[in-house]
């Protein structure tokens, strides 16, 4: 007697790990997959094979793992292995002053660990009287917004 085929339920967590069903993905190569076949539209975040495989993503699909300054400007190292040059005009600070940025060509955001956290803030200036911080790139200067 054949089975039906059932959509497997896939999810990122918080911390960029996937998990099919409630077991966590971590061979390499599936993780790979899984994350360079990852797409947005307006009904959310989906891997389409011969079907669409919807993902629930609780918050963003990728972390930035190190956030560093080079001759090139700003980079983010992603959960992912891939380094991504970022725009400062992206950055913002989100709830519980969790830091954010645009990746992927701009198709995705990506949430920064704690330790990247504090690379991006060690290179921030802070204005304590208004609580206001601004990175400087260059001789131009972002506010580090607070965004939704």
């Amino acid at each position: 007697m054949a089975t039906e085929w059932e959509l497997p339920r896939l999810r990122v967590d918080v911390n960029g790990d996937w998990f099919d069903d409630d077991v966590e993905v971590t061979h390499p190569g599936v993780l790979s997959n899984l994350r360079g076949n990852l797409r947005r539209d307006a009904q959310g975040y989906f891997i389409q094979t011969r079907v669409r495989i919807p993902v629930e993503v609780v918050d963003v699909p990728f972390v930035v793992v190190r956030f560093e300054r080079g001759a090139g400007g700003l980079t983010a190292v992603l959960n992912d292995g891939s380094e991504e040059r970022v725009e400062p005009a992206t950055l913002r600070i989100g709830q519980a002053d969790v830091p954010y940025c645009t990746v992927k060509g701009g198709t995705f955001e990506a949430r920064f660990s704690r330790a990247a956290a504090y690379q991006l803030l060690g290179m921030a200036d802070f204005d304590e009287r208004t609580g206001r911080g601004a990175l400087r790139d260059g001789a131009r200067s972002y506010e580090l917004r607070r965004g939704a």
